[in-house]
This record gives structure tokens, sequence and C-alpha cells, in this order.
């Protein structure tokens, strides 16, 4: 494997990554796993496949998909669909795919999300684990801007997805790996806006969470 080279988006061995020892659980004992945080309204397509690759390609136990209760960054903007009603639809994206399960910890935290919050939470739950911050490439780009953003990297180890010949870069002395998918280019924002121009979003979302979106009306007006 191609040696390191800190916020440079080379790859970075998972191993590198060693949380603080605690003296209870064995080494072979312990869980490999992924956090893909979001405001998922709604989760889609590109959300599950990468999830699933992230998953596959580390080894991780799991990926948990939680979501947040109140998008701090993007509540101003727009009108956000409301977090129960986004924690049921990502429940429904990732029904019945092994080692993908939802996390409503920012639900029931209440308040805005931050995911600093929720990785020393997740952290003080399960001390042993090693913890697997899964990033898209927009998400990658900001993350300077995230609250306490210089104590992400103590807590976790930084995956970013993006699509192949994308330059991802993080800050100076953050290692992270880089997981290529060559998938189709989806994001919720279009998602919302085809939704609201009548179009079909059945290539966009999984079928459970576009009869979700038919069901309750979402996103027909003033949500795209």
């Amino acid at each position: 494997m191609p040696g390191p080279t800190a916020g440079r988006g080379e790859v970075f061995p998972l191993r590198s990554y060693t949380p603080a020892p605690v003296g209870r659980t064995p080494a072979s004992a312990r869980r490999r796993r992924g956090i893909l945080g979001g405001t998922f309204d709604p989760p889609h397509l590109g959300h599950v496949i990468a999830a699933e690759a992230v998953r596959r390609r580390l080894g991780l136990d799991e990926v948990v998909l939680v979501v947040a209760h109140d998008p701090w960054q993007k509540s101003g903007d727009r009108a956000v669909t409301a977090p129960e009603l986004r924690l049921a639809m990502t429940q429904l994206a990732v029904a019945g795919h092994d080692g993908l399960v939802v996390s409503d910890l920012e639900l029931r935290r209440g308040g805005p999300t931050f995911t600093v919050d929720t990785l020393e939470t997740m952290r003080a739950a399960h001390p042993d684990d090693d913890l697997v911050l899964i990033l898209g490439e927009d998400a990658a780009a900001g993350i300077e801007t995230w609250h306490r953003a210089a104590d992400l990297p103590a807590l976790c180890q930084l995956v970013v997805v993006c699509r192949p010949g994308v330059n991802v870069t993080l800050p100076d002395g953050w290692p992270f790996v880089r997981v290529d998918i060559d998938a189709a280019d989806v994001s919720s924002t279009a998602v919302r806006s085809a939704v609201a121009a009548g179009a079909d979003v059945r290539r966009l979302v999984p079928d459970e969470v576009g009869s979700f979106i038919v069901e309750h009306g979402l996103y027909r007006v003033g949500l795209a």
C-alpha cells in the first residue's frame, strides 16, 4: 500500500488509527464502525452506494447513518424536512442492506447538529471501537468550517468518498482514506428539484423512499 501523505489524498492505512486504550476489550472483539452523517433530505442511492462501498473495502463491521436533527449549516438557507420524516426515509433506504444501520442519536439529543458531539458520544459509548467518519467530496471541502473541526482527527479515522480523478485535500496533518466510487452523480438537491418539477426519481432514490415521498407529498412546493 502506498505510504501516507497527510492531507494530500493519498491512501492512508486504516490501521494507523488507534483509539485511546482502555484495557477492557481484546483487539479481536473490537468493532470497526463507520459513521455517515447527513441531513438525508432525502436519502438517495448515492448514500447507500457510498456506505456499502466503504463497508466492504475497509472491512467495517457496520456503517451507521446518523440523521441530523438540525443541520445548522443548511437550515438557515432553506426549509428542512422534519427530522422524523428524514429518519423514516433513511430507515427505508437501508432496509435489507446487511451492515447498514440508522441512528436517531442526534434527534434524541436535539438542538443544532455538531458531528464532533456525535463522535464524542459514540466514543464514550464504545471506547474500544475504531470509529471511521465517512465524508463526501462536498463535506470534505468544507470541513474546516465545522464546529470544533480541529478535534475530529483525534476522535476518528477520516474517509473521503469521491469520484475517480477528483482532487481531494484536507487540512495539513489530517490523514485520511480515499475511496473512489464510479457511480452516477446524484444529490439530495437534485432529487428535491426533480420531485418539484414532477420528474421521475426512481433512478435516484430507493423505491421505498420514492413511495414515501409521494405518500407524504414531500418536496412539491418550495423545498427544491
